[in-house]
């Protein structure tokens, strides 16, 4: 057994990639017999310590303030306000992410206590700062994990196009220098360790290991969704359903699926665009369905979690993503696992999941006509559907959870005992 602590700027409750995966290692291991701690930015401002309500290891809330130009992916993000009949853009949020900017001492306090065999940070923000610090005081080793491109979070903040590519520079720079700063390092796909460590990625002093975060697949299976997920949720019953699950955020650019589905159904009248989640561009994106007169088909249904996630995955003939930024993505995984053939752009890691003509159909960036295309040649072939689902299943086997974590465990062991000699 070991004293594992697990720190992550983003967690549970929130919606996303990082936060989700985070708790479902926490899980795992803690399912595993480990001491398992998870280091987080309170939601409520206050330092607490709380027991996760599901699993059961600890959960330390550090003392956090509210930065208002970024939403907290928690709360619904409000409609944005008129100003003489014009809509302004979304600045500030009511509902701001609660970030941990100076929790050194909170950190010092319980890690003391808890004397961890090793720490295991998931995002390179302020929280890493000071796990940094103390790591290297009381020569803890560290293990990092990067999730994230900086499109991530350049995307989401209201700054000028012209600024954003030198930005996304000096980010990309501090992310290498985050696993730089660690004994082992790991990112979700081969593709993001070559984004992120093009030419360096042999040379580079840190071992850097491309680990899928893995899925639950004994959660997400095929199926018919059961007839109260449709009525609960207003989802048309015995309609092809084109299904998007994730974040409604500028970086996932749904204004191409948007427009796509709008093509979509010249060839497929009676399809429905169903898209699960929350984020800063929900409003202007049933704005867009409205101006396309599409609004009767599609049903923004936003945040679902809980059981009833899985059942969603099944109402679905096809999943859908046009995002550019995806380190790898877990909802691809969660609808691959679900038997939905998926048509996703040719950008970022996606295409180490989406294997075209074998499990979808890769398209473009940023090209509506060529994902409506796509998303048609699914509904419209059952043979191509069904081919699709079997190779999906099949493919998603090697990316259950039960490998990350052994794997994770290996690292571990591997870590602590080079770190002592």
């Amino acid at each position: 057994m070991m004293k594992i602590a697990i720190s992550t700027d983003l967690y549970y409750p929130m919606i996303n990639g990082v936060a989700q995966f985070t708790r479902n290692l926490a899980a795992g291991l803690h399912q595993r017999g480990h001491d398992v701690v998870v280091l987080a930015p309170s939601i409520s401002g206050d330092y607490e310590i709380e027991r996760d309500k599901e699993y059961g290891f600890r959960v330390v809330r550090l003392s956090s303030h509210k930065i208002y130009f970024y939403p907290d992916q928690i709360n619904d993000v409000p409609e944005a306000k008129e100003f003489l009949g014009i809509k302004m853009p979304q600045m500030l949020y009511r509902n701001g992410l609660h970030v941990s900017l100076n929790s050194g001492s909170e950190i010092k306090h319980f890690l003391d206590g808890f004397d961890p065999d090793i720490i295991h940070d998931q995002t390179p923000g302020p929280l890493a700062l000071s796990v940094f610090r103390y790591a290297k005081k009381r020569n803890v080793p560290l293990v990092s994990t990067d999730h994230a491109y900086p499109d991530n979070l350049t995307q989401q903040l209201p700054l000028p196009r012209f600024a954003k590519k030198p930005i996304n520079v000096v980010m990309n720079k501090y992310f290498v220098s985050f696993l730089k700063r660690s004994e082992y390092g790991t990112m979700p796909t081969e593709q993001a360790v070559s984004d992120l460590l093009p030419k360096r990625h042999k040379k580079f002093k840190v071992p850097v290991e491309a680990l899928s975060n893995g899925i639950d697949l004994s959660r997400f299976t095929p199926g018919k969704a059961p007839a109260e997920i449709y009525e609960r949720y207003g989802i048309p019953k015995n309609k092809p359903i084109v299904l998007y699950v994730g974040r409604v955020d500028p970086e996932k650019s749904l204004e191409i699926l948007v427009k796509a589905f709008n093509l979509t159904l010249l060839k497929c009248p009676d399809a429905h665009l169903v898209v699960v989640g929350d984020g800063a561009s929900r409003n202007e994106l049933e704005k867009l369905s409205e101006k396309l007169g599409i609004e009767k088909r599609t049903h923004f249904l936003g945040r679902i979690v809980g059981n009833d996630l899985p059942m969603i995955y099944r109402t679905g003939k096809v999943f859908a993503i046009t995002s550019k930024t995806e380190t790898q993505s877990i909802v691809v995984m969660e609808a691959m696992a679900s038997g939905l053939p998926v048509v996703s752009v040719q950008a970022g890691a996606l295409p180490e999941l989406v294997k075209n003509n074998k499990t979808g159909y890769l398209c473009p960036v940023d090209d509506p006509t060529a994902v409506s295309r796509a998303i048609v040649r699914v509904l419209k072939n059952p043979t191509t559907r069904q081919k699709f689902s079997k190779n999906a299943l099949e493919n998603i086997k090697k990316h259950d959870i039960s490998y990350t974590l052994t794997r994770f465990e290996a690292i571990y062991k591997d870590v602590v005992e080079r770190h002592k000699g």
